[in-house]
């Protein structure tokens, strides 16, 4: 019915039809997988952005933890040195502050600083001035690198325009002497001038106390007030920012496409709560000058007298100090600089620490990051009021197939860190999406649908066009058995006619018997082959053979062949060597002769133009106990590429309607079945010229 079915079709109708079919069922497929691989993606992104947002927490909850410790610290820290325990006791020690090299949880920390209400900057590296260092342990060689240290803070800090260059107090480090205390002159005026006690000065807004800062500090008010966009520009310069944020043409699309539970966007980590100003009680070593007087400072409470390291006597006095909360700013030099405001005896002081930008980010936020599961994928910016400080790369990780690269360059989450890093950006972006738990699966089941598909619908293809082939040989097929069977009875059914009218001599009837007689065997010999091709298609073929010498397979073959051969005007050559000729196998003596009988006349059909009109039969031992069997004409041979097509059943190497042969496709194709059906093998080599048949059998035993 399938073969019947696909007459009316060619090659070309079936590829269109098989094409449809495929579109019909790859379409939906590929919708289908399309959904499954964009659901998959967007779980991956959701969910590596739930491990950008607590990424950005930790690092939040890291860094407000160091500013936490930094808060902690007094006032009197920022001074080379500390009363211990009970004021009373008088005891002195240096500040934890004025460790060299500067000891610090804050990476990228260069130390730290105090400028005083008149401008004058001072550090807890070096001890007081007046002081020789060696009192105290330091070291010529260490006392020079604690005062270039100082000299790099107080010049960074010029620089950008928030102390004087020299206004700073000096240190010898002599023993000691008339000579050594030495204060500069700004000093001494600054610390022989009265200041109004604590007690005494009522607590004004924080305005007020901005008013009433010296021009030295004013320069700290601005630091963190918007800035024109001439001097916005400017100041990114100076600070060597990569540039703008928007410059970068991020993908905003998706930042807030992904929500908790509850329907909120997920932004930024939640914040830490405000901090406020706060009092504190502290202790501090004044020295004292030559008439007795304290140098600096009235006590909020009665002091006490204690020798001083170098000789001298310090006078010990209680203060109460307001302290802000501290602030972070962005130097134009490139410098973080994180400080607070503090509030004594009516005069503010600024105290803090100057930071290295890139050890800063790279020791806090690039550490963090690299051991998070986000740097597989993403890209972290650091930005810096929309400027970009610096970009950390994420590390290389199994892309999520093609299809992830849609998201490159898209904002994963974007957030800011808590006061007082608040004007700090976290902005993660998409660089390659990590294949999800399913995505896997997914691709080997594409690969296997793909495969099942692609492989089905050619196998579907082959078959079609193998019974699209068949059809049309079957219909040539036909055509052909007609004509074979027409041709014979037509001139038997002729020469009949004559020999009963009796219109012919006594001679020539003999003639019209013998014609008459091999047409009889030729139309025999070609039921015979369409009854044997029936039973072979519908595998009723019995196998019924037995032991033959190779010698009388010879001679029943000569007897089948040599008069046709002869009447067809070739010369028959059978040549057996003599150990071939005893040689016993199993076979099947009309199969056998069947076999002789269709290559016989194969030969004789496709070598008619030859020049030399024999036909040679032969059998010769091999030496792996095989017997092979040779049938050779001397005709043109066959072409290279039908070698192997001319045992297949129906083809015929020349078109139906340019062919000069005659046949039915058949006979090789029922030698190659026949010698099959025995175990035996059948093959075809060219020579010069012609062609020769091979048929291998394999011994039975030998006489």
């Amino acid at each position: 019915m399938f073969g019947a079915s696909l007459t009316g079709l060619d090659r070309k109708k079936l590829r269109r039809l098989l094409a449809l079919f495929f579109l019909a069922l790859a379409v939906p497929t590929g919708i289908l997988v399309y959904q499954a691989y964009s659901q998959l993606k967007w779980e991956a992104f959701h969910q590596y952005r739930l491990l950008a947002e607590e990424l950005a927490a930790r690092i939040d909850a890291r860094i407000v933890q160091l500013i936490d410790v930094e808060e902690a610290r007094s006032f009197a820290e920022y001074a080379f040195l500390n009363v211990a325990g009970d004021p009373s006791d008088s005891f002195l020690q240096p500040s934890p502050l004025s460790v060299y090299p500067p000891v610090s949880p804050v990476p990228g920390l260069v130390g730290y600083f105090q400028v005083d209400a008149e401008g004058v900057f001072t550090t807890p590296l070096v001890p007081p001035a007046g002081t020789p260092a060696s009192s105290y342990g330091i070291s010529a060689v260490e006392l020079e690198q604690r005062l270039a240290l100082q000299h790099r803070i107080e010049q960074i800090l010029s620089r950008n325009r928030l102390v004087q260059a020299g206004r700073n107090e000096t240190v010898t480090s002599g023993e000691g002497g008339p000579d050594a205390p030495h204060v500069d002159k700004t000093r001494r005026d600054r610390d022989a001038t009265p200041q109004p006690a604590l007690e005494d000065r009522a607590l004004s807004s924080s305005a007020e106390k901005a008013e009433e800062s010296l021009p030295g500090q004013a320069v700290f008010d601005r630091l963190n007030e918007p800035a024109v966009p001439l001097e916005q520009e400017k100041k990114d310069q100076a600070a060597g920012t990569l540039g703008r944020v928007e410059d970068l043409k991020l993908d905003y699309r998706y930042q807030y496409r992904s929500a908790d539970d509850s329907g909120r966007a997920i932004s930024s980590p939640a914040p830490a709560a405000a901090k406020r100003m706060r009092k504190e009680r502290t202790a501090l070593p004044e020295p004292l000058g030559e008439s007795g007087s304290a140098l600096s400072g009235r006590a909020l409470s009665g002091g006490t007298t204690s020798p001083s390291p170098s000789g001298g006597e310090i006078r010990i006095r209680t203060f109460e100090s307001e302290i802000d909360p501290f602030e972070f700013s962005l130097f134009d030099s490139g410098h973080f600089v994180l400080y607070r405001k503090v509030w004594r005896d009516g005069q503010r002081y600024i105290q803090g620490a100057l930071i290295e930008q890139q050890p800063f980010v790279h020791g806090l936020i690039d550490s963090m990051f690299q051991d998070s599961a986000v740097s597989g994928m993403s890209d972290l910016l650091v930005a810096w009021r929309g400027n970009v400080l610096s970009v950390l790369g994420g590390r290389d990780a199994q892309l999520y197939l093609s299809s992830a690269q849609e998201l490159r360059g898209t904002v994963l989450f974007q957030t800011r860190l808590s006061a007082p890093l608040n004007d700090v950006e976290l902005i993660l972006s998409v660089n390659r999406l990590p294949a999800g738990a399913g995505a896997r699966v997914i691709a080997w089941l594409v690969a296997v649908l793909a495969l099942v598909l692609c492989g089905g619908f050619y196998l579907m293809y082959r078959l079609g066009a193998g019974q699209i082939d068949l059809a049309r040989q079957q219909q040539d097929f036909v055509s052909a058995i007609s004509h074979e069977l027409k041709t014979p009875l037509t001139s038997i059914r002729m020469y009949g006619e004559m020999l009963r009218e009796g219109w012919m001599s006594e001679d020539r009837k003999k003639v019209y018997y013998d014609y008459i007689f091999d047409e009889s065997e030729r139309l025999s010999r070609l039921i015979e082959n369409v009854l044997q091709l029936a039973r072979l298609t519908r595998n009723n073929l019995r196998t019924d053979t037995k032991p033959l010498t190779v010698n009388a397979l010879m001679e029943d073959i000569r007897a089948r062949v040599s008069s046709p051969v002869e009447r067809a005007g070739y010369e028959l050559n059978m040549r057996c060597e003599a150990d071939a000729a005893q040689s016993v196998i199993q076979a099947n003596p009309d199969w056998f002769a069947q076999i002789f009988i269709n290559l016989v006349d194969n030969a004789v059909k496709f070598s008619a133009a030859a020049e030399k009109k024999v036909i040679d039969i032969g059998c010769r031992r091999l030496q792996d106990g095989v017997v092979q069997f040779s049938v050779r004409d001397y005709g043109p041979g066959i072409a290279g590429g039908q070698m192997k097509k001319i045992f297949k059943l129906f083809y015929r190497p020349e078109s139906e309607l340019t062919r000069e042969t005659v046949g039915t496709g058949i006979g090789l194709a029922l030698v190659h079945q026949l010698a099959r059906a025995m175990h035996c093998k059948v093959d075809v080599i060219n020579r010069d010229p012609g062609a020769e048949f091979r048929i291998e059998a394999a011994l039975v035993s030998n006489r």
